[in-house]
């Protein structure tokens, strides 16, 4: 799924908590934590392909993903560290770890990396073996599940149509809720 989704999905997680919690969640937070995995992954990428791009004209290897899927033995340096953050940064036991971590240290758990889950528990099933798929178990294992495919024009208006649905519905659960909460507190 597109790294915007993700962050978008996750707000929409966080604002529908936001709903029933008495401590909201901090919205921007989630929505960082939805984008972190991929962010993580392919920002060195990203800057050293563009960095050639300007200086250059073009990049010094192929990029396209035929080419780079799955991890081909004399791969560039740059894709090579690109494969190790994304198994790393899709990792749910990763998570789980960084989660305990971050739980201990605050003594308390910081509930906006759920974002983070989120983006590994929806790029699972929309993820296929061409481009990236998820290994949701590494370290101790590589299994991962052949999806389909977030890029095509199909997924991408469902996917956006369910996130405008998502909004719309926690918009309107949101606004019939203050209307009872200012006539309980009208009738006092």
């Amino acid at each position: 799924m597109d790294v915007f989704s993700h962050g978008l999905w996750a707000g929409a997680g966080a604002k529908a908590v936001n709903l029933k919690k008495k401590k909201p969640l901090r919205l921007w937070l989630a929505m960082a934590w939805g984008f972190f995995p991929d962010v993580f992954a392919f920002a060195l990428s990203f800057i050293y392909l563009n960095y050639f791009r300007i200086t250059s004209g073009g990049t010094p290897f192929a990029i396209r993903p035929g080419e780079i899927e799955p991890p081909i033995g004399q791969q560039p340096f740059i894709l090579r560290l690109t494969h190790y953050l994304y198994d790393a940064s899709h990792s749910s036991l990763v998570f789980l770890v960084i989660f305990g971590l971050v739980a201990w240290y605050f003594r308390k758990p910081v509930w906006e990396l759920g974002g983070w889950f989120l983006h590994i528990l929806m790029d699972i099933p929309t993820h296929s073996f061409a481009f990236f798929p998820t290994p949701f178990l590494w370290p101790p294992s590589d299994f991962m599940v052949n999806g389909t495919r977030w890029g095509t024009r199909a997924f991408m208006l469902t996917n956006y149509s369910l996130l405008a649905f998502a909004y719309g519905l926690i918009w309107l659960i949101g606004r019939a809720k203050k209307r009872k909460e200012k006539k309980v507190w009208t009738k006092k």
